[in-house]
């Protein structure tokens, strides 16, 4: 294992032990480096690494932080992985999107309270006809995201919200709308509210297992599409 490599599952361990804890100072450089037996160069390196994971916070002239480690600042860059994906890639993303959001949903429908449901219809009465792509877009992740927090898991509502980045998004509604399809498609997020309104868990995992497989369609023959123009 290289020494950076190593430095950074000793910092792991000590986070993980609890010696070190969301919001702690890291012991200065010096006195690490010496502790962990490392040279102060493999050391920087290794913060460097988990500064960029967003587990350690590097504040200049103050010192070296643990983050608050919460799911949201952690999986936050990967939304920035996601829209490197290619199509073929995308497509496996939106599988496993259709594979936990319904669950998500589900948990939701049990544990939605009466001020979250109202919000959901405030942000569907939100949306104009003369809504642009970009209105569209925070639209909906607005609304998938309220309906994850609604269901009490947060690292799954970080995790799903992540996997589908704003591009992504912009791309698929940007498609929504020159199909002609948009109004279908804010009728299946009222079907998704509905369910919610009626706190039918299976209903509501049916309503989103639709509606993500439609949008997943759509893509794969987007996909499919740009295929067949590269070798026309």
């Amino acid at each position: 294992m290289a020494v950076t490599d190593t430095a950074i599952e000793t910092i792991k361990a000590m986070i993980v032990s609890g010696e070190l804890k969301p919001g702690q100072r890291l012991p200065p450089e010096k006195e690490l480096s010496e502790r962990l037996g490392l040279s102060r160069n493999s050391l920087r390196e290794a913060v460097k690494s988990l500064e960029l994971i967003r587990v350690l916070d590097v504040r200049r002239g103050d010192g070296t932080y643990v983050t608050s480690l919460e799911p949201g600042l952690l999986l936050e860059a990967m939304s920035f992985v996601v829209d490197l994906h290619q199509d073929d890639s995308v497509l496996e993303i939106f599988e496993v999107r259709r594979l936990l959001e319904p669950h998500a949903a589900a948990r939701a429908a049990v544990r939605i309270t009466d001020d979250e449901l109202a919000a959901l219809q405030a942000e569907l009465d939100s949306v104009t006809p003369a809504a642009s792509v970009e209105d569209l877009v925070a639209h909906d992740l607005r609304f998938h995201r309220a309906i994850t927090e609604a269901g009490g898991n947060t690292y799954l509502a970080s995790l799903l919200d992540s996997l589908t980045s704003a591009t992504v998004r912009a791309r698929v509604w940007r498609g929504i709308t020159e199909g002609g399809v948009t109004d279908r498609t804010l009728s299946e997020h009222r079907a998704i509210l509905d369910a919610l309104r009626r706190r039918d868990d299976e209903m509501v995992r049916a309503a989103l297992t639709v509606h993500i497989g439609g949008v997943e369609a759509w893509l794969r023959r987007a996909a499919e599409g740009d295929r067949a123009q590269q070798h026309a």
